[in-house]
């Protein structure tokens, strides 16, 4: 059956929750392998550091990734350099294989508008907090890419919550009609916030909405980074050189889970019970993936030690690098709103100032 031709039903998978191969293994190499599973601990190693800044008070709202890596490093490995990545606001891992710095993600939740530049030769889009609004983004982009003639595919993540929204709609019907170069991708991780994904839509799953847009949608295991990566190497293949009756776009569906909360701002305690993130931990990629590996005589104990101390120097590293740089200024907030400030924000700022000048930090600050 082929990766994409399958009923949206049918979850795509490549290795079980033990490591075991149900599928047709990629065709990657030793190294790519291992790599792979490098940067999913590299992301999760990363997140884990970054939840404990937050709660140290040394950054801000943080959107923790623990439990999606497979589905963003399996994804992003698909893309061959001169595609183009739409995050939204949680792919850290992704954005990471893509070439954007560790140092640059830290920035960013500091609050520094330099965390928001994209490096010139790093093909994605900035940070997309607003629901959904990055597929609109994305579709645009495809036409472009599609209008030039440029072998490119777009890959546009998104949440299961983005699906509600109306953008989300605008974006594949369009895809649909004008058959762009998209890949979109929706990190099912079951809670929009504290939304369960059955308030989001009464259809079996979110991959069969792709049929009423004209194109194929699949659903593909997101902790399983073998099966999202063939998914995902399928349908940028099929943005770039459709075959007879194919429509560019694809819809990918892949279901996960996040293991932390929505963000560092919320309490999943209120909403889920324990029960169902032990339930969700079993299924964790990452040892799913290093089981795979060691039984296949790709990985051992030494490779696996080496890996975890690199990864952590590397992530030290970038912490260390990003708090030597100065904190922003707090009137910072207004100057990259827009590319020229608009007469309601310079009344902000100037309203900002005069209460800044009177009260300072200590008139922002909780106690």
């Amino acid at each position: 059956m082929s990766v994409l031709q399958r009923d949206p039903q049918d979850m795509l998978r490549v290795i079980d929750e033990d490591g075991n191969p149900v599928g047709d293994v990629p065709d990657l190499s030793d190294e790519e392998l291992v790599t792979m599973y490098r940067e999913m601990y590299l992301a999760r190693h990363f997140d884990t550091r970054a939840v404990s800044l937050q709660r140290q008070g040394r950054m801000g709202t943080y959107p923790p990734l623990s439990g999606q890596e497979g589905a963003q490093i399996g994804s992003a490995f698909a893309l061959d350099e001169e595609d183009w990545m739409f995050p939204s606001y949680r792919e850290h891992g992704a954005a990471l294989h893509r070439g954007l710095p560790l140092k640059r993600t830290l920035l960013y939740w500091m609050g520094h508008e330099k965390g928001n530049r994209i490096p010139e030769d790093v093909n994605m889009f900035p940070v997309a907090v607003p629901i959904a609004t990055q597929v609109l983004h994305a579709t645009g982009a495809g036409w472009a890419k599609k209008l030039q003639n440029e072998d490119e595919a777009v890959l546009c993540y998104f949440g299961d919550g983005a699906t509600s929204e109306g953008d989300f709609h605008e974006g594949l019907n369009f895809a649909g009609v004008f058959d762009t170069p998209n890949v979109f991708f929706c990190n099912n991780n079951q809670w929009a916030i504290s939304v369960p994904r059955e308030r989001q839509t009464a259809a079996e799953t979110i991959a069969q909405k792709a049929v009423a847009y004209g194109f194929e949608g699949v659903q593909v295991d997101g902790m399983d980074p073998l099966a999202v990566y063939a998914a995902t190497r399928a349908a940028v293949d099929k943005a770039k050189n459709p075959g007879e009756g194919e429509r560019r776009p694809t819809l990918i569906e892949a279901v996960q889970y996040r293991f932390g909360a929505h963000t560092t701002a919320d309490d999943p305690s209120v909403y889920r019970d324990d029960d169902e993130v032990e339930k969700w931990k079993a299924k964790d990629p990452i040892p799913r993936l290093e089981t795979f590996l060691r039984e296949t005589g790709r990985l051992d104990d030494e490779a696996v030690e080496a890996i975890q101390a690199d990864v952590k120097d590397q992530v030290a590293e970038a912490i260390k690098a990003a708090e030597a740089e100065p904190r922003p200024e707090p009137d910072e907030m207004f100057t990259h709103v827009f590319a020229e400030m608009t007469p309601e924000i310079e009344a902000q700022a100037e309203a900002f100032a005069e209460l800044y000048a009177e009260y300072g930090d200590e008139g922002f600050l909780r106690e």
